[in-house]
């Protein structure tokens, strides 16, 4: 009876919310906690090595998170800590919120300038790799806080990988259960095949990192700035060590930049594939060749524009061009030119842009390029079975059929996508935005690209002068859309909550 009566208290005594277990919800937020905790000593030993005194501020945020963090994993430490459905739902969006509070601790402390709104906003804004910045003299501000902001783009770009690669198919968020793992099971052997396949694609971060880092230090640029635009170009993230952002950079070193952002923007699982000795996979795949195809074709259109509409030769107007494209179509936002300064078309060029993204499984953001390959197959069906009605049509999409699950998860993404840019549109609206800035920044925060359009938020602007409020809107519309929107969405029903 003893032995009975306590499985009866243990089970009792733990964290619920409705039907949810909180336990390995908190002992993986924990870990995470811990591990951004930890990232924090880079900035405090470059700040320590270079004399400056905010290293002091870094220490104190590291301290801060990891305690909080060890603390999570001391009192949820269970022998198990599979996470169910409901589980993998709230760990998602509980993440992403706790690690963009704990995240903004050294802006806080390190910036009399920056209170809690801008903190959180950029780092935010960091965190999920969309490059939005409220900071100001970006070449006075201490080297730890250039560097923390690359590491939030760098760290939140690993989670993103895999956030894409192994939790949203699972999820069946947008019609990613397209992109499932083979053999992706809740077992044992399951979750150390998902571990394996986690340290392949940590390994290829790194490696594609240092290789970017040699590149810009070959190109002629400071080892601070190469380090931190790696990092913002392989996460497709646009932060960058000067207010101009890239302005100033040499062609060789834009080059390289486009190269990083390509790589960051293709699926990180079919790297590992290609290095496992299948390199098919990686040049085979549809979403890549498709990808690859409108990067370089909008990258003649607009390059071929401004070259016979401005006084640039042919030349600098390829790499001009290109470089526009490749990050605004990566969602990076890195920014070499005004491209709303090359005339009207331009302008609604890059904004159309700004809804694309790169491919599922990379460190973009957008609506990804295999949703718009989807959307057009299913399309393409739908018109046939109206002129041929008795005709078997079955539409697929890299030789897996496109059954209705996927067809409606993709359909229902585009909606959700649409209403949720309008809603925070509108709010804006309400908070005094002028049209242009609400609806492009609304579009540029939720797919994660960053600059908008327009005088206060364009490629040569920022959101530094926005209300609190209006940041905080901003705020919300990139976690919503890094988190794909079903996932937060969920969150709002309360059904989800119940037994």
């Amino acid at each position: 009876m003893g032995v009975i009566n306590n499985a009866r208290y243990a089970r009792s005594t733990r964290l619920h919310v409705g039907s949810i277990e909180l336990q390995p919800v908190f002992f993986i937020l924990g870990i995470l906690l811990t591990i951004l905790g930890i990232a924090m000593l880079g900035p405090a030993i470059l700040d320590i090595a270079l004399n400056e005194r905010d290293w002091r501020e870094f220490l104190l945020s590291s301290g801060i998170t990891v305690f909080a963090g060890l603390m999570l994993v001391a009192s949820n430490h269970r022998r198990s800590s599979q996470l169910n459905l409901r589980q993998g739902f709230l760990l998602t969006a509980l993440s992403w919120l706790t690690l963009s509070f704990f995240g903004g601790l050294p802006f806080v402390f390190a910036n009399d300038n920056v209170g809690m709104t801008d903190a959180i906003f950029e780092s935010v804004s960091g965190l999920t790799a969309t490059g939005a910045t409220i900071l100001t003299h970006l070449e006075h501000q201490p080297p730890g806080l250039l560097l923390w902001r690359s590491l939030l783009h760098w760290v939140g770009g690993i989670g993103i990988i895999g956030m894409a690669t192994t939790l949203l198919p699972a999820l069946r968020v947008g019609g990613m259960q397209l992109f499932r793992v083979e053999n992706s099971d809740t077992s044992e052997h399951g979750m150390t095949r998902f571990a394996g396949l986690g340290a392949a694609i940590l390994v290829v971060y790194l490696t594609m990192t240092f290789v970017m880092i040699g590149g810009l230090l070959f190109a002629g640029l400071p080892t601070l700035e190469a380090v931190c635009l790696a990092m913002s170009a392989v996460s497709t993230g646009g932060f960058a060590n000067s207010d101009s952002s890239v302005a100033a950079l040499p062609p060789m070193a834009l080059w390289f930049l486009i190269g990083g952002m390509v790589l960051g923007a293709l699926p990180f699982l079919l790297y590992v594939r290609a290095i496992r000795g299948r390199p098919e996979a990686l040049y085979r795949d549809p979403q890549v060749r498709g990808f690859l195809a409108i990067l370089v074709v909008f990258s003649l259109v607009i390059s071929v524009y401004h070259w016979m509409k401005s006084d640039v030769g042919f030349l600098q107007a390829i790499t001009t061009g290109t470089f526009s494209v490749t990050s605004v179509i990566t969602t990076t936002g890195l920014v070499y030119e005004d491209y709303s300064a090359w005339g009207s078309f331009a302008l609604l060029f890059f904004f159309m842009l700004l809804f694309f993204g790169g491919c599922t499984g990379s460190t973009t953001g957008g609506i990804k390029t295999f949703r718009f390959q989807v959307a057009f197959i299913v399309l393409s069906s739908h018109i046939r079975r109206r002129y041929l009605p008795h005709a078997v049509v079955m539409p697929t999409y890299g030789g897996r059929t496109i059954d209705d699950d996927i067809a409606v998860s993709v359909c229902l993404f585009f909606f959700a996508q649409a209403v949720t840019i309008w809603f925070f549109a509108l709010i804006l609206g309400l908070l005094g935005l002028d049209w242009v800035s609400a609806i492009s920044g609304s579009v540029a925060t939720v797919c994660n690209v960053g600059p908008g359009v327009g005088a206060i938020i364009g490629p040569v602007g920022n959101y530094s002068s926005l209300s609190p409020e209006a940041k905080w809107v901003f705020s919300a519309g990139m976690l919503m859309g890094r988190l794909e929107l079903f996932t937060m969405m969920v969150l709002l029903d309360y059904r989800f909550w119940r037994d």
